[in-house]
């Protein structure tokens, strides 16, 4: 891993477990263990980092979405992965919230121009959740389930950091999976 590399991944998770504003150049200079000079070569500004971490976030999102349309059978399954994300990484979740939603909410509270770039990782998420909805035949309401099932995860992450409750997380992700199973495909109407 390059020094830049390791940069970028010690802010990434200082960013998601302290949040952008409360992280210094120091904090993750520390992190790295490396100078001050030589941080300052790979990266002259906060926001600089923040960009890369946003890049990298996005990177392995792409990754995970392209992973679970190769591995699962179909969008249920799909959606299932994406449900029991909440479960896999539950602990860090209960502790510090879901990682794309606490920054896009931290940036938008400091107004910072690098908001959109974060927001885009929720609609890469939205995105591929229409997708998956409309292959289960609800072509004319799969943004609107998309966006639902979206905030939903989201409020599940915020109340699991709040509750600390495992349990609560898991009825959570089985009733979501209840409600997809029980969106049947759109009835589609004869022509008069």
């Amino acid at each position: 891993m390059t020094t830049r590399e390791s940069i970028v991944q010690a802010a990434d998770a200082l960013f998601y477990e302290r949040g952008f504003e409360h992280t210094s150049f120091a904090d993750i200079a520390e992190a790295v263990q490396i100078s001050r000079g030589n941080f300052y070569y790979h990266f002259r500004t906060k926001d600089e980092i923040l960009e890369a971490v946003i890049a990298a976030r996005t990177e392995r999102t792409q990754d995970m979405l392209a992973q679970w349309e190769a591995e699962a059978d179909g969008p249920q399954e799909r959606i299932r992965l994406f449900a029991e994300i909440l479960i896999r990484n539950q602990t860090k979740i209960m502790r510090y919230g879901c990682p794309v939603g606490t920054l896009c909410m931290e940036l938008a509270k400091l107004g910072h121009g690098a908001q959109d770039g974060a927001n885009a990782i929720l609609d890469l998420f939205r995105t591929w959740l229409r997708l998956q909805f409309e292959q289960m035949g609800r072509k004319k309401d799969a943004d609107a389930l998309a966006l639902h099932l979206l905030v939903r995860s989201q409020g599940v992450a915020t109340l699991a950091q709040a509750l600390r409750d495992e349990q609560f997380v898991e009825q959570e992700v089985a009733q979501v999976m209840a409600w997809v199973q029980s969106c049947p495909p759109a009835i589609k109407r004869r022509a008069r």
